[in-house]
């Protein structure tokens, strides 16, 4: 009887490890490439000095997408930057306050600049 209760025991323990690893959302979409790096403030501050160039930049997530987390934005003082996640995943986890790590080009947007991501790394 002892045997079959701790059996039991390691199967749901096991089982429970393999459905939490399963279920839970990744903190890596896409592919990095090794891109030059960059600081965020200085992306954010002159956008159009590295349009179209393949960038890598690290920065703290704000103001993320609240329906599906598809955008968020980098900020420097009052300027902030758009970072689109749509051409690599329609829902990233929220991840407001934490840094990311993302790679892709700034275009214009709009009447400025957003950077659109071919990868992006959650902390």
């Amino acid at each position: 009887m002892r045997t079959i209760l701790i059996f039991g025991a390691l199967i749901l323990v096991v089982g429970g490890m393999l459905l939490w690893r399963t279920l839970r959302l990744p903190s890596e979409y896409g592919r990095f490439t090794g891109a030059a790096k960059i600081e965020a403030t200085d992306l954010v501050d002159n956008p159009q000095q590295f349009q179209r160039k393949m960038l890598r930049v690290e920065g703290e997530v704000r103001d993320q997408c609240t329906s599906m987390g598809c955008y968020f934005f980098f900020r420097s003082g009052k300027k902030m930057l758009r970072v689109d996640l749509q051409e690599i995943t329609m829902n990233a986890p929220r991840r407001n306050g934490r840094i990311a790590r993302v790679e892709g080009q700034v275009v214009p947007f709009g009447d400025g600049y957003q950077f659109v991501a071919s990868a992006v790394e959650f902390d």
